[in-house]
């Protein structure tokens, strides 16, 4: 409805201009704004927008005349006319010379969903699914292999360039708590410490502290500590509050960041989602 109305004058106006007019209309903020789907694929707000325009086109309500343009037709100016509380299947069927597609005529207005929306909920409770299934198994590794596996993740995020000798597991009796070191660049001029904890208790300041220690020790400002578990917030706030450089990266975060480096996991297929180009059809 909102959409229908910004363009009641009749006149030709461009998406774009739309799309600001109704982050006015719904007083949107900045965040709200620019906020991005999980997954990061879109911009919620303007693929909300597309997603309306594209019905009200099908449905007759819009025109289409030119590239990057719409406009109201007779159509939509006539179900205006009829100042409808909001514009759902029902309202549609109403109108006289309207034919909605087979699933629109089935659906009611609580049924009708952006397919964006349903494809980004699907995909997000599938990451979920397989966040946990991650991390059931990293907590059950020997610590040898969960060493193994934080080093070799930084790495795959992009740590230590290309040098063949840019991670190493130093993990062992007398550490002074420090598992792994990577290089950050490639030259080595710099290196960060890594600390696994594979626990299922949660990780508290006191460790922080010995590990900061060790990074005294070792003349070092950086450091990663990674669990499978959870820091207290007492642990997350004295890393604030340190001269070092320190970053906790808790099991969820770590399993997330196994899925978008391919650790662990493996491709089982691929969708290639695609729209329809409405303004391939227009001349220029």
């Amino acid at each position: 409805m909102p959409l229908l109305k910004a363009v009641k004058d009749g006149e030709e106006h461009h998406v774009n201009e739309i799309a600001d007019t109704l982050v006015k209309h719904f007083r949107l903020s900045e965040d709200e704004k620019n906020q991005q789907y999980p997954s990061g694929n879109d911009n919620i707000f303007r693929n909300r927008v597309r997603f309306a325009r594209s019905l009200l086109v099908r449905t007759g309500l819009l025109e289409h005349p030119k590239r990057g343009y719409i406009r109201i037709s007779q159509v939509g100016t006539k179900a205006l006319q009829r100042n409808p509380s909001k514009i759902d299947a029902d309202f549609l069927k109403s109108i006289p010379g309207i034919v909605l597609e087979p699933t629109l005529e089935k659906e009611r207005e609580d049924d009708i969903q952006n397919p964006s929306d349903l494809l980004e909920s699907g995909y997000q409770n599938i990451r979920r699914t397989l966040t946990l299934e991650i991390l059931q198994l990293v907590r059950k590794s020997p610590p040898h292999f969960f060493e193994k596996l934080v080093v070799e993740l930084l790495l795959k995020m992009g740590y230590g360039g290309f040098a063949t000798d840019a991670g190493q597991i130093v993990g062992r009796a007398g550490d002074g708590g420090i598992d792994g070191i990577i290089k950050e660049d490639k030259l080595g001029l710099d290196v960060i410490y890594v600390q696994a904890k594979r626990w299922e208790h949660t990780v508290g300041e006191p460790v922080i502290r010995d590990f900061v220690g060790s990074l005294v020790r070792n003349h070092a400002n950086k450091g990663v500590i990674i669990t499978a578990s959870h820091f207290t917030r007492e642990a997350q706030e004295y890393v604030t509050h340190i001269p070092h450089r320190v970053i906790l990266i808790d099991g969820e975060l770590l399993a997330q960041f196994m899925i978008d480096s391919d650790i662990g996991v493996s491709k089982i297929t691929s969708y290639d989602i695609k729209k329809v180009d409405l303004d391939y059809f227009l001349e220029d």
